[in-house]
């Protein structure tokens, strides 16, 4: 496995729309022997997913106040609030058939080495989070492309907690569902279940320790790496302006809707915003924090111009592989939530 520095000459990158479009490069147009492993810590941002309504996810007045980037990523899943006591991981690899909604598998090295530092709590829980007695410190998603996949989460270090009550707006059934008051009381830091000896560690020292036990070295010049190249760096920048420094990309164009149809699924949340016609569905966005392998576009497309009815619904669904688009959903979920 290679560990590749998100250095640009010769210094860190915290801006995560730069950050974002290093791991999107290495997973869409660079090729390596072997998998590859990333960490990034970025500036106060929200990074929203792939299929989420941006302006339904943030409290804009306090991003603008606070000039919290907003970035979308390219994974599902749901909104996340990183900032410099936030460590990101990613590995990127062959996407083998097997392993895509595999959370364990790319958590473990991570469980193994917060183990090592006194975490003994540390453990992966429901479908995709890392906690510590029952309290969230990782959340995690995947996306795969092009037979390549990256495997990516966070490690809350020593975020500021406060602020994600702030920044983030979490829908209502969403806490309900995990039976919670707040964001504030079900998350938290990694920090302060170190063992002594990793109690006054920065971030930075924080993240060599976990390259050496992930690595298995006992120094970091032992760590297998890949270093960016110029024709790197002028492919990255170029996929960040397209992409993830892009504002249309970022919030999306949101047309009107007459419906939303919400709520919490086996495949976890999904809204549907539409508007109805002559009895027939037209302009229609799907957001949600699910994971899914295929383009939910296609979906959207397909619901374009389906009868408003039961039948119809049911109909256009059977067409598609619903599992692929959004996971463990049946149609009768989706048809008893969007009518």
């Amino acid at each position: 496995m290679y560990y590749v520095k998100n250095e640009y000459q010769g210094e860190e990158i915290y801006d995560p729309r730069l950050n974002l479009a290093i791991e999107y490069y290495l997973l869409n147009e660079k090729r390596l022997d072997e998998p590859i492993l990333l960490f990034y810590i970025n500036e106060p941002s929200i990074i929203i997913g792939k299929n989420q309504n941006t302006r339904a996810e943030i409290n804009q007045d306090y991003v603008r106040d606070h000039n919290i980037h907003v970035v979308r990523r390219f994974s599902g899943g749901g909104a996340v609030y990183h900032d410099l006591g936030n460590i990101s991981f990613c590995f990127i690899t062959d996407d083998d058939g097997n392993s895509f909604r595999n959370f364990k598998k790319f958590t473990d090295p991570v469980i193994d080495a917060l183990h090592k530092m006194g975490v003994e709590g540390a453990e992966l829980r429901g479908r995709n989070d890392l906690v510590i007695d029952g309290k969230k410190f990782s959340g995690n998603a995947m996306y795969s492309h092009k037979g390549r996949m990256t495997a990516h989460g966070t490690l809350m270090f020593d975020v500021d907690i406060s602020v994600t009550t702030e920044v983030l707006k979490p829908k209502k059934e969403k806490l309900t569902s995990k039976g919670v008051k707040s964001v504030r009381s079900r998350v938290t830091n990694i920090k302060p279940f170190l063992n002594d000896d990793y109690q006054n560690i920065s971030i930075h020292e924080f993240r060599e320790i976990l390259l050496k036990f992930i690595f298995d070295v006992d120094r970091l010049d032992q760590v297998k790496e890949y270093q960016l190249t110029d024709e790197d760096w002028e492919e990255i920048f170029h996929f960040r302006d397209r992409y993830t420094g892009n504002d249309d990309w970022n919030y999306g164009k949101d047309p009107d809707y007459e419906l939303i149809r919400e709520g919490r699924t086996p495949a976890g949340q999904i809204e549907f915003q539409f508007n109805i016609s002559k009895g027939k569905i037209q302009e229609i966005s799907i957001y949600g924090d699910f994971f899914g392998l295929g383009e939910i576009s296609d979906v959207e497309e397909a619901l374009r111009g389906s009868d408003y009815t039961e039948e119809g619904l049911r109909e256009t669904f059977s067409t598609l592989d619903i599992n692929k688009y959004f996971g463990n959903i049946s149609v009768e979920d989706l048809i008893d939530l969007i009518y």
